[in-house]
């Protein structure tokens, strides 16, 4: 096992968990897309990266990958969320909601640490 990467198999008492918080509709959403993909070994990654106007900008993914220091969080059967020690403290008590309406369709992510947003919403501090 390298020092950069875990098996997927890590013990249950080694693995941290976070305060990252799928709805119901969100995790139902991962659920179907990943059904879609047709891979049993895929986890949602939220991370919180450098970039855009407001200077951090949120990544979410699907990642085969589980680092020695993420930290993971499960939602029901078959959706795991991921989110890297770094990334944690950014995204500590942020919901994540799936819209699908009219005026709007996707992921949408409620963060209390976020103190603002740019005008286009992609981005915060």
């Amino acid at each position: 096992m390298s020092t950069d990467t875990m098996d997927s198999t890590r013990a249950a008492d080694e693995i941290g968990t976070h305060n990252v918080r799928l709805t119901d509709a969100a995790a139902e959403k991962v659920r179907s897309l990943l059904e879609r993909e047709g891979r049993d070994d895929l986890r949602l990654r939220v991370a919180v990266q450098p970039g855009g106007c407001s200077g951090l900008i949120y990544q979410l993914y699907f990642d085969e990958r589980l680092l020695d220091d993420d930290l993971v969080a499960e939602f029901g059967p078959a959706v795991e969320v991921v989110v890297d020690r770094m990334s944690a403290p950014y995204l500590d008590g942020a919901v994540i909601d799936f819209e699908d309406s009219i005026e709007k369709q996707g992921f949408t992510i409620d963060n209390p640490n976020a103190q603002g947003t740019c005008a286009c919403g992609d981005s915060f501090h």
